[in-house]
Formats: structure tokens, sequence, C-alpha cells
């Protein structure tokens, strides 16, 4: 086996270790891992998104975030509102008690990562973006290339 074939299934076990370590910090809130990392996305966004930017951000699909989004809203964590431009679509907006726990869940996500990268060589760190930078901009353009031919 040639030494480049571990790198898809060691950047997806990366991934995943990496959730579940943030997962384990952020048991206390009682969060599933959807929730949080959907709590997150909206977090981070400077925007109100829809719910279809948000499943694309998020690398689901559509369905499965209005089920998501279901319980987020009946357990108070989000709320949506009907897109003034467009009545089919809804904006997803978080809530007061939402937006101050995802202060916490970003603190505990910028703890966790400085934990994981303490010590490593900031040329390495650097070096490693630039390849998955790289390799993720590869992958959207292998995408749109395949969607364009079907």
């Amino acid at each position: 086996m040639a030494e480049n074939e571990h790198l898809g299934p060691l950047m997806a076990l990366a991934s995943k270790t990496w959730r579940q370590a943030l997962d384990q910090r952020l048991r206390p809130l009682g969060l599933s891992q959807a929730k949080w990392m959907c709590l997150l996305h909206l977090h981070r966004q400077p925007k109100l998104m829809s719910q279809g930017e948000l499943a694309s951000v998020m690398g689901i699909e559509a369905a499965t975030l209005v089920r998501l989004l279901d319980r987020l809203e009946g357990d108070g964590w989000i709320k949506r509102q009907m897109d003034a431009e467009d009545r089919r679509s809804n904006r997803v907006l978080l809530t007061d008690r939402a937006r101050r726990v995802s202060q916490e869940v970003e603190q505990a996500a910028n703890d966790l990562r400085g934990h994981l990268l303490d010590g490593l060589p900031s040329a390495d760190v650097e070096a490693t973006l630039r390849v998955l930078r790289q390799l993720l901009e590869r992958s959207r353009n292998s995408l749109r290339r395949a969607q364009v031919r079907h």
C-alpha cells in the first residue's frame, strides 16, 4: 500500500476523534454532537443563514437538517424566521440562550485546539493547513465537474 493511500482514512479518523474529544468536553452542556455543531456553525456566521445554506455548510442533507432544527427549536435553542425575500425559505436564528452557550462551545473548541496543537512546530501546522486547503479545493472542483457531467 502506497503511503499516500493512508491520507484519506487518516484525515477522516483525525477529524472524527477531534470531534469526539470536543463532544466529551461539551457533554455537561447536554448537547449532542449534531446540536453543538449546528449551533457553532450558526454562531460563527456573520449573517443569518437559510436552512439550505446551513445544510450545505454542515455537509448534511436538507431533510436531516430539518429534523435537527425541529429538535433545536423544540428545546429553545433556535428560531426559524421566514425569509422576507423568499417566502419558501427560512432563516435560522440563535436564541439568547443559544448565543451564550455557543460562546462556551467556541471557548471549549479553542481550548481543545490549543491543547492538541501545543508543542507542534508552527511550520508544520502552517504546512498542514496549506495542504488541507488545497485538498479541499481540489475535492470541491472534482465534485463540481462530476455534477456538470450528470
